[in-house]
């Protein structure tokens, strides 16, 4: 069987990333980072409950977030409120194609791949999967980088509600899609953050390998 940190009394802090040795008389929930001080775990606490609880969160926010308009625009006295996919349709067909296809990778398709491969990563660590470990955790790596992108959205509005107060002439106020949106990206990234990848390689090494 191969040799791992927690064999070797070995912690890494899951703040500062030190990697730590125990001391064989001290529990482990009880000792602290010499570093940043930050409580150590061998593993992160809850992982699975605590992600699965986020996930299903992302997912029940993500709803709103593509169904009530993000953005209402009020011009020369007309008032008209977007959503995201209306947003792109709008972009496709004013020539704006790339603008368009930018905002619908990061803003409906990456949200939602993140939150599959979460899941897909979730079950089949409670599956006991041994397949493949090395690729499903560079998987979690790529989800876990890209996932702030998609608040690209919130950025574009948040700069033009402030830049556009022009009264009646123009004026752009966010809509409550914003809000759902935003909420769904954070508790994603909160999500990925909650995930300890290690639990992907446990499966090996209680198998035996």
């Amino acid at each position: 069987m191969a040799t791992n940190a927690a064999s070797r009394m070995l912690i890494s802090c899951h703040t500062c990333s030190l990697l730590v040795r125990m001391p064989a008389h001290k529990p482990h929930d009880r000792s602290r980072c010499p570093r940043c001080s930050a409580s150590l775990h061998i593993r992160k606490p809850n992982s699975i409950a605590r992600t699965w609880a986020l996930v299903i969160a992302a997912f029940i926010f993500y709803l709103p977030a593509n169904l009530l308009p993000i953005m209402t625009v009020t011009s020369l006295g007309k008032t008209q409120s977007d959503t995201i996919m209306s947003g792109v349709i709008y972009l496709f067909l004013h020539g704006m194609w790339p603008l368009a296809l930018v905002v619908f990778v990061a803003s409906v398709v990456v949200p939602l791949l993140k939150l599959m491969i979460l899941m897909y990563l979730l079950i089949s660590v409670q599956c006991g999967s041994r397949w493949r470990p090395y690729d499903r955790t560079r998987l979690y790596r790529i989800t876990e980088s890209i996932g702030r992108w998609s608040m690209v959205d919130i950025y574009v509005v948040t700069i033009l509600v402030a830049l556009v107060r022009l009264g009646n002439l123009a004026t752009i106020q966010a809509g409550a899609g914003a809000v759902f949106f935003g909420a769904m990206v954070i508790i994603t990234i909160f999500a990925a953050m909650t995930f300890d990848p290690r639990l992907i390689w446990d499966n090996l090494e209680h198998s035996g390998d």
